[in-house]
């Protein structure tokens, strides 16, 4: 794998390393075992659906292939070329059942953030059991009542496969377990703006990727003691680039593992990739749901919101609107207008000491090819340098992207 040619890799980076090479293997069979055992796996494709009420509810909660071209083929046979490389690629996955994740799901759990996704739904479930959630594509008071109200419709759907009942003390503590993995995160993705930069971008991304799919637990332990061993790094002045080496950051649509294409491109020129925001980078982990101060054992029901932002929801109720809002206020290329995400790109530029942006679509990715423009004129409007980019999973363009990015760097 090309992380694995980088020099000076973090000693912590090991255990990253070997979830990967386990990547069919470890993994699969933890999943296979909790199934045994009478337990539920839910497939997940998007950040809009709630981990902490799956993992409450004795589930666990798993994300689906979806970052190489070799299944398009199979895809191909039902969806029209010309659709998004992601939509294609776990379409392809699990109609030619070749993603062992795909196939130890008992339910994939879809969302509608594009009309390709909304679409393939229907045809992914005459193959595997799906459940959709509607996700609002504006931001507002009736559409935040109508987000939390699919929140609900998916507990009961949750409670129903699992056969379990969502309790207060559950939902507290996995919320706190989640949270502590976003602010490991966090505190990871923060060191990465340090100078010199102790971490590639290939390494931080392929952490961010094994977010998705590894034990909570373990992957937090993982991840802090890698943070520790970036610490001193930094205090050290211990770097993977030379100090001072101009640092891009991306922006625009997720990169699924193994999708290392475009930060492979970039580093390799000499230039850090030091922060995403991306599904698969900063819209993952950003923000964490509010944390009650006081147990409760209230009972929930959809209706008026038990608290309001600042106060500590303290029933099952409270902490449910505290899920809700966490998660509707990621702020994706689906909402319209998004003046919210361009805010999120800009200040993490700022952040991240970045030196320009480049802005990353895969083909046919409508909502983030049309949003593109808006991203361009406000990062130009702040001065902020911006290279828009599209591409796909294969290789073919590697060197042509090499050639623009070289060009955009010049630029700089």
């Amino acid at each position: 794998p090309i992380y694995l040619e980088q020099p000076n890799r973090p000693e912590g980076m090991g255990y990253f390393d070997f979830v990967i090479s386990e990547i069919h293997g470890l993994r699969v069979k933890e999943l296979l075992d909790h199934k045994a055992k009478g337990g539920k796996v839910f497939g997940t494709f998007c950040l809009y659906v709630p981990d902490e009420v799956i993992t409450a509810l004795g589930g666990i909660s798993v994300g689906l292939c979806a970052g190489t071209d070799f299944s398009e083929a199979d895809a191909e046979l039902d969806l029209p070329r010309n659709l998004c490389p992601l939509i294609k690629s776990f379409y392809g996955f699990k109609k030619g059942r070749i993603c062992p994740y795909f196939e130890a799901t008992d339910l994939v759990v879809g969302e509608t953030t594009c009309d390709g996704k909304t679409k393939a739904y229907e045809h992914l479930g005459a193959m595997h059991p799906v459940y959709v959630m509607e996700v609002p594509h504006r931001k507002n008071d009736d559409t935040r009542k109508l987000w939390r109200a699919e929140l609900y419709k998916f507990i009961a759907e949750a409670e129903r496969l699992t056969g379990k009942k969502l309790t207060y003390e559950k939902l507290r503590e996995n919320v706190r377990l989640h949270n502590a993995k976003r602010r490991a995160l966090q505190r990871l993705n923060a060191l990465r703006w340090k100078n010199p930069v102790p971490i590639s971008g290939k390494d931080a991304l392929l952490v961010n990727q094994i977010a998705f799919y590894d034990d909570p637990v373990r992957f937090t332990a993982s991840v802090e003691k890698l943070v520790a061993e970036l610490e001193q790094r930094v205090r050290d002045g211990v770097g993977v680039f030379p100090k001072d080496a101009p640092r891009l950051m991306t922006s625009g649509t997720p990169f699924a593992i193994p999708n290392w294409k475009l930060h492979h491109v970039i580093e390799t020129g000499g230039w850090p990739v030091v922060a995403e925001e991306s599904c698969v980078g900063s819209r993952y982990f950003s923000g964490t749901v509010d944390e009650p101060s006081e147990p409760s054992v209230a009972s929930y029901a959809p209706g008026k919101p038990s608290y309001a932002p600042g106060e500590s929801p303290g029933d099952l109720g409270g902490l449910l609107d505290a899920v809700a809002r966490r998660f509707f206020d990621i702020h994706c290329a689906c909402f319209t207008p998004n003046a919210e995400r361009m805010d999120d790109i800009v200040d993490l530029c700022r952040k991240s000491g970045a030196k320009g942006v480049v802005n990353y679509t895969l083909s046919f990715c409508t909502p983030y090819l049309v949003e593109a423009r808006h991203v361009e004129n406000r990062l130009k409007k702040e001065g902020i340098p911006v290279l828009n980019l599209d591409s796909d999973y294969g290789m073919g363009d590697f060197g042509q992207l090499q050639t623009r990015i070289g060009a955009f760097v010049e630029s700089l």
